[in-house]
């Protein structure tokens, strides 16, 4: 993410450009990366690191560093992606990638969020650590995305697990003994439950404005 900061690339891309493209309203800031290609050092000299394989890479739901249960390419939808590639990977080349993703159905988007791809480029490839287990590759491409799906994240793992503890009031005697008031558990829960609510309307508006359209 910060190799454009720290080195001079072909198309550089800042911190604040990652902040202004990937996040439509304040609260939906919750990013979804990946890397590509994450190969054994025993099989990297055999593979083939294609523009189009590591960033088809990128875009699937098994390379993502968080886990979505049942991960949708057509429902669970984008509202911006940053695609930044390290090493040999021309201008020309990145953007006919990108346009083979759209074409492909790769990836969805959100019908009201033009924005799409925004592409980084850096021609300094990754470092190898010494003796690392993970295979030196002359590109890679990291992807950081806007997912709605990271409301399940909220829904199923933090706001049920939260509520399970929360109802035998486990733990709460530590913070209020340190001075936190019990009333701002359930003020912290409220707002968790209002986030989940605020990324299911990115796309719950959008299926109302196909409805109505299919009345008229």
């Amino acid at each position: 993410m910060t190799a454009s900061l720290r080195f001079d690339g072909e198309l550089n891309v800042d911190m604040n450009e990652f902040q202004t493209n990937l996040v439509p309203f304040p609260r939906l800031h919750f990013m979804t990366t990946s890397l590509a290609p994450v190969v054994s050092a025993t099989k990297g000299e055999r593979e083939a690191h294609d523009v189009r394989a590591i960033t088809d890479e990128c875009l699937q739901a098994g390379s993502f560093l968080v886990k979505y249960p049942d991960f949708d390419v057509v429902e669970d939808k984008y509202m911006a992606i940053s695609l930044n590639y390290r090493g040999d990977v021309k201008s020309k080349e990145a953007n006919s990638t990108v346009l083979w993703v759209k074409t492909q159905g790769k990836v969805s988007f959100v019908e009201w969020c033009p924005t799409g791809f925004k592409i980084g480029m850096n021609n300094v490839p990754a470092a190898q650590v010494p003796g690392d287990d993970m295979a030196a590759s002359s590109r890679n491409a990291t992807m950081i995305g806007n997912n709605i799906a990271v409301s399940r994240v909220f829904s199923q793992r933090l706001s049920k697990k939260y509520d399970m503890m929360y109802s035998q009031r486990a733990y709460v005697h530590w913070y209020v003994g340190e001075g936190m008031e019990e009333g701002e558990f359930s003020e912290a829960r409220e707002d968790l439950g209002f986030l989940e609510k605020d990324y299911l309307d990115v796309v719950t508006e959008q299926n109302s404005d196909e409805d109505e359209d299919q009345d008229e």
